[in-house]
């Protein structure tokens, strides 16, 4: 009997390229409201770290690194709430869906429909977030946080170069693919959240881009009025870190593919498109047909 706490790394592989293979067979419309969730969830985690830095004006002039840290550590638990929620996030995706189809359990066309529509139920998500719940309900819109937020955005989008921003896109979902990986490896809750926690904290304190963290940061500081324009954010931002993103995925699903799948088969699941596996389980089994 097993009672190890957590599982193997060729175990985990194969969990990620099944959870790819139940993301696909998924209906699109339930996708993508788990993926408006997933950009709320996400968001509650970059509130909390508008807060604790934006709040901190004094801590900022004198140790700006402490800072960068304090916000860092309390921004993963929008991440924990979305992996324990089983929500659809698009950086996770970006990682697993390109490593079940190198394996045939899902088809190629399956990875831009995926990712299309978590995409914008991520934007929707958060961008609910960042009108209603940050703006509209007064919570950012008085100093010392909405001048933080605007200066936020000076030194997140406008300051760096689209090439520093691509770059810091590959290291941020380096990190959360890393996270999501031992988060699925761990067996238990506690063990978990203690899993995703530090890489995610690591890529805050950074400053690495995320591009669905993004979709509320950077919105709500043109919200309240930034130097940044919707027009500069899709541009640089938003294209920047998703393509970023997209290779920090591929650095953490492509090595998993080649060290621990490669004599791994898809079996059944080569067959997965939802329309074959409903007409398959809608037959009767052969107990049936003698009865």
């Amino acid at each position: 009997m097993d009672t190890s706490s957590t599982l193997k790394p060729a175990e985990v592989a194969v969990a990620l390229v099944e959870q790819a293979v139940v993301k696909h067979n998924t209906r699109l419309d339930k996708t993508f409201f788990k993926a408006v969730l997933a950009g709320v969830m996400l968001s509650f985690g970059g509130l909390f770290d508008l807060i604790i830095s934006g709040g901190s004006p004094g801590l900022t002039a004198s140790n700006p690194g402490i800072v960068k840290v304090l916000g860092g550590f309390v921004f993963p638990v929008g991440l924990v709430m979305i992996v324990l929620q089983g929500l659809d996030l698009l950086t996770s995706n970006l990682m697993i869906f390109p490593m079940a189809a190198l394996k045939g359990a899902i088809p190629w066309w399956g990875i831009p429909v995926n990712w299309i529509v978590v995409f914008f139920g991520n934007l929707v998500g958060s961008l609910f977030f960042a009108a209603i719940l940050s703006k509209y309900d007064g919570l950012m819109v008085s100093d010392p946080y909405a001048s933080y937020v605007r200066a936020f955005a000076i030194t997140k989008a406008i300051t760096p170069g689209w090439y520093q921003i691509f770059l810091r896109g590959i290291g941020c979902n380096w990190l959360v693919c890393i996270a999501v990986w031992q988060g699925v490896g761990a067996k238990e809750t506690y063990s978990k959240i203690i899993a995703i926690w530090f890489p995610i904290w690591v890529f805050v304190a950074c400053g690495f881009d995320h591009v669905v963290a993004n979709m509320f940061s950077l919105p709500l500081s043109i919200m309240l009025h930034s130097e940044l324009s919707t027009d500069l954010y899709i541009r640089k931002s938003l294209i920047a870190s998703l393509i970023g993103n997209i290779i920090g995925g591929l650095f953490v699903g492509l090595p998993a593919v080649y060290f621990y799948l490669g004599d791994w088969h898809a079996g059944g699941m080569r067959d997965a498109e939802e329309a074959r596996i409903e007409r398959k389980t809608s037959e009767p089994s052969s107990s049936e047909k003698t009865a």
